[in-house]
């Protein structure tokens, strides 16, 4: 029993250095989004970290236009980095997870 204990906090430990490796590794997975016009384009890391931003000048000239810009293309990278980043994390927590039968917590 101890022994079955012991292994599985092994493997907690395991995973979760796992976790942390991911976490480094999605800082250097680049997610690149854009306007549907391609006025605006935005690149961030797949833990949503603003990289860069690349705008067209005609977008400087109305305010009111790159904020609508700005708000819609931010949030399509966010979704975006955020799918990633999520499934890269579970599958590496998926992996460390004892198979209890009924237990999927990663469907």
């Amino acid at each position: 029993m101890f022994g079955d204990l012991m292994g599985m906090m092994g493997k907690l430990k395991e995973t979760q250095e796992k976790v942390e490796a991911t976490k480094k590794r999605l800082d250097h997975v680049l997610v690149n989004e854009q306007s549907s016009d391609g006025l605006l384009k935005i690149t961030i890391t797949a833990n949503r970290t603003l990289k860069h931003i690349e705008l067209a000048d005609s977008l400087l000239e109305d305010k009111d236009q790159l904020e609508d810009y700005l708000i819609l293309t931010l949030n399509k990278a966010i979704d975006k980095a955020t799918r990633i980043h999520e499934a890269e994390i579970a599958a590496v927590a998926k992996e460390g997870m004892p198979n209890i039968p009924g237990m999927d917590m990663f469907k």
